[in-house]
C-alpha cells in the first residue's frame, strides 16, 4: 500500500529515467504522472509500494519502511494531480489516515480545484477514525461508501460529518464507486490499497493505471502482497479475477535504489 507519511526534511535524490530514455535525468515528473487529457470517466489510478521480493507491508505492520524521500516525493504529486484519494477503512485505521493537507501536495497542481484532494473510504462497519471526518475541509470532505446492513446510529453519525453513500448488497462493488464519483466529476482518482480493496478493482477489470514503487528492502514470507485474498479467504474480493489482464510499461525511474514503476491497462 501506499505510505501515507510524506512530510520531512531530507531531500529526495535525483531520478533517472532508465525508460523509455535510459540516463535521462532531466525527468519532468508532473509530464510523466500525467493523468489523460479530457477525461470524461473516472481514471483509476493506484500507488503501492512493495519490497524487493512482492512484499507490502513491513513488520509494523505497515507500509512506512518501505518509503523512502523519493517515495514519499512521487506521493505528494500524485495526491496533488487527484481529485480523490480513495482507501480501504482497515488501510485509513492502520496508516493513520487524515484529510490531506495543503503542504503535503504539489500546490500548483491544485489551480482551479479545493486545495487538496478529497478522501473517500470504503467500510461495510463504518469503523473510521472521527478525525478523516470531522476535520476536513468543507470544499474537500470525505466520502464514504458503505452498505445498508451497516450499523445505522453509525451511518447518522458519519452522514452528519461525511458524504455518505449507501448501497445495497453485501458489500461495495467497484461499480458502486465508480458511478458515485462519476456523479461528483470525481474523475481523476488515486487509490492507495489496501491489498483487499485494489484486489476488487484488479478483478472488476476496474485498474487503468498502476505506479508501483519497488523498494530495495527483502520481507521473506508472510508479508502480503499489494493484492490480497483468494477465493474463500477473509476479505477476499467477492469476484475473483478470471483473466490475465495485460498491462503495458509506461515509464520505469530509479531513485535511491527505488524503482518508480507505471503500468497502464491494455
Amino acid at each position: 500500500m501506499a505510505n501515507t507519511h510524506i512530510t520531512g526534511t531530507t531531500e529526495p535524490a535525483p531520478f533517472r529515467e532508465l525508460l523509455p530514455v535510459p540516463g535521462r535525468t532531466d525527468v519532468d515528473l508532473v509530464e510523466t504522472y500525467a493523468y489523460p487529457a479530457d477525461l470524461d470517466r473516472p481514471w483509476i489510478r493506484a500507488n503501492m509500494v512493495a519490497s524487493a521480493d512482492g512484499g507490502a507491508i513491513d513488520p509494523s505492520g505497515r507500509s512506512r519502511g518501505l518509503s523512502s524521500p523519493s517515495d514519499r516525493k512521487v506521493m505528494a504529486l500524485l495526491r496533488g494531480m487527484c481529485d480523490v484519494v480513495l482507501v480501504g477503512a482497515a488501510t485509513a485505521r492502520q496508516e493513520g489516515y487524515r484529510p490531506v493537507r495543503p503542504r503535503e501536495v504539489w500546490t500548483r497542481l491544485r489551480e482551479g480545484r479545493p486545495a487538496t484532494p478529497r478522501i473517500a473510504v470504503v467500510s461495510r462497519s463504518l469503523d473510521i477514525q472521527e478525525e478523516l471526518l470531522t476535520s476536513a475541509p468543507e470544499d474537500a470532505r470525505t466520502l464514504v461508501f458503505t452498505v445498508a446492513a451497516s450499523p445505522a446510529e453509525r451511518r447518522e453519525f458519519v452522514a452528519a460529518h461525511a458524504d455518505l453513500v449507501v448501497v445495497d448488497g453485501a458489500s461495495v462493488h467497484p461499480d458502486h464507486v465508480v458511478r458515485a464519483l462519476s456523479e461528483r466529476g470525481l474523475y481523476r482518482v488515486l487509490t492507495e490499497g489496501g491489498p483487499h480493496l485494489l484486489a476488487e478493482f484488479v478483478a472488476a477489470g476496474s485498474l487503468d493505471d498502476l505506479c508501483l514503487t519497488v523498494s530495495p528492502h527483502l520481507l521473506g514470507a508472510g508479508s502480503p502482497r499489494i493484492v490480497a485474498g483468494g477465493p474463500g479467504a477473509p476479505g477476499a474480493p467477492e469476484h475473483a479475477s478470471v483473466e490475465n489482464t495485460p498491462v503495458r510499461l509506461a515509464h520505469l525511474l530509479e531513485a535511491e535504489g527505488n524503482l518508480f514503476t507505471r503500468y497502464l491497462r491494455g
